[in-house]
């Protein structure tokens, strides 16, 4: 974690014992500092957003967040309802990681979503990508806001790495892996395996609107 002093995080949850079990695991760094969401403090830096929240159907305190102020907002999905992670992220949010991820996989999503996350002002958020799939069409001249996680597993199954190969690879579990892909598809329009390795193995993967730290992460892979 790179939080100066520290990383100021809040919980959303519909459920008490979510609540308590991911404040407890924040409790665990030192680098975070564990605030409410009651209008006592001032806002967090990053709130970790259950997607069950959205169960009901009421997003106003995701579209609050997302549209009006400049905290990041970290999904944390459930395994039996994507679809509601996947509206999460659709509706503006900066990143997914599991509710079962264990917590040097939540520590690292946190960093990842801090310090990956495209666009820094309220209201200026990317919304979602209504661009095609890559299948037929010409790739993007650009990673489309890919994390450096998303951009270096990208990167592997351009070169024909399994799931296994690149968790060992990178030093993250498989269900990481499989979020970081999942997430990379949404970006970049692929449905599938084929369809994302052949965007990772079009020759004009760099271009000068390509961002640095996105040409850094790939190389370190390559």
């Amino acid at each position: 974690m790179n939080a100066l002093p520290y990383l100021r995080v809040a919980v959303l949850s519909p459920q008490a014992v979510v609540v308590e079990g991911l404040r407890a695991i924040l409790a665990t760094n030192d680098e975070l500092k564990i605030v409410d969401l009651d209008g006592s403090e001032a806002l967090p830096d990053l709130v970790l957003y259950d997607a069950m929240c959205l169960q009901c159907g009421d997003s106003t305190d995701l579209d609050t967040m997302v549209s009006r102020t400049t905290t990041t907002v970290l999904v944390v999905s459930r395994d039996l309802r994507p679809g509601l992670a996947a509206k999460a992220l659709a509706a503006g949010a900066d990143g997914l990681v599991s509710l079962g991820a264990c917590p040097e996989e939540i520590f690292e999503a946190i960093n990842a979503a801090v310090r990956d996350r495209p666009l820094r002002d309220a209201g200026q958020r990317p919304g979602p990508d209504p661009s095609p799939s890559v299948t037929g069409a010409k790739r993007p001249d650009r990673p489309r806001g890919l994390t450096q996680r998303e951009a270096q597993v990208l990167a592997k199954l351009g070169q024909g790495w399994s799931n296994a190969e690149i968790a060992v690879e990178l030093q993250m579990s498989r269900n990481t892996v499989k979020t970081h892909i999942r997430l990379a598809y949404r970006k970049i329009g692929a449905t599938d395996r084929a369809e994302a390795t052949a965007w990772a193995l079009a020759p004009d993967w760099f271009t000068t609107s390509t961002p640095a730290r996105v040409q850094a992460a790939t190389s370190t892979v390559s």
